[in-house]
């Protein structure tokens, strides 16, 4: 529900290992709303949100929201470091940056950064701490044809090696659906 608003009704969708799933509808459908409901953050009216073989959602997936979650002061190194810091992984912090075209930008504050810099740094959580599932919403707004490359060859590898990714999108982000779901404004 959105306010007093149902966004849908009788829903159920599974997602199998390796599965990428695609959530269509116009502006207000219930996409974003679907997504935080996965994450944990919305609980829905009715009904339960069941994940097999995980023991923690918290600490199985990633969200990838509308707002990029950056310090404005903060640099890409930074970010990079906290990450690593904050989910306990290590990552060979300057080829994760050079993966995500953000070498020449790596000292400098997010508030400098172009929307499609500022969202590869978004994306590069995904790198630094793998998660079994991605839940994105619409993870290439602002990015560019080689932005949009790199994210559709992100979600291609996760995938093959058995995670799940759910997108909220527009339009297609290049790897084919195993499931594409339609959401209408009700």
């Amino acid at each position: 529900m959105r306010g007093q608003r149902v966004l849908f009704e009788d829903f159920s969708f599974a997602a199998d290992a390796g599965g990428y799933v695609e959530l269509h509808g116009a502006n207000g459908s219930g996409k974003t709303s679907l997504l935080r409901a996965l994450a944990g953050f919305l609980k829905p009216r009715a009904g339960r949100i069941l994940y097999a073989n995980v023991e923690e959602p918290a600490t199985a997936l990633h969200f990838i929201g509308h707002a990029n979650a950056l310090k404005r002061g903060a640099s890409v190194r930074d970010h990079v470091r906290y990450w690593e810091g904050l989910f306990g992984s290590r990552c060979e912090e300057s080829i994760g940056i050079a993966a995500f075209g953000l070498s020449k930008q790596a000292d400098l504050p997010v508030r400098v950064l172009s929307q499609g810099q500022a969202r590869r740094l978004s994306l590069m959580r995904l790198h630094i701490a793998p998660r079994p599932i991605w839940l994105l919403d619409e993870p290439a707004a602002a990015l560019d044809a080689e932005g949009r490359e790199m994210l559709a060859e992100l979600i291609r590898s996760h995938c093959s090696s058995g995670g799940i990714a759910i997108a909220a999108v527009h339009e297609a982000l290049g790897p084919a659906p195993s499931r594409t779901l339609m959401l209408g404004a009700t």
